[in-house]
């Protein structure tokens, strides 16, 4: 198991959301496991446009870009 800094309970309730009638462990895991890639492929991206824009702080702009872009992949 991965140390993970997203917490699995929150990955229950999320597929849940998504009208799943029951959700494993290993499920609730794994899409931790997924989202925590993404939100870090995201941040590097944020940091990125962050640093071009010659600041040191990331903006929510940042980040939806960012998001933008990585989703779109």
């Amino acid at each position: 198991m991965a140390d993970l800094e997203l917490s699995i309970a929150p990955m229950h309730r999320i597929i849940k959301k998504a009208k799943a009638e029951r959700v494993s462990e290993s499920a609730a895991q794994a899409l931790a496991e997924a989202l925590e890639d993404i939100g870090i492929k995201i941040a590097k991206e944020a940091i990125e446009y962050a640093m071009h824009a010659g600041r040191k702080t990331v903006k929510s702009e940042d980040i939806e870009i960012a998001t933008r872009k990585v989703v779109e992949k």
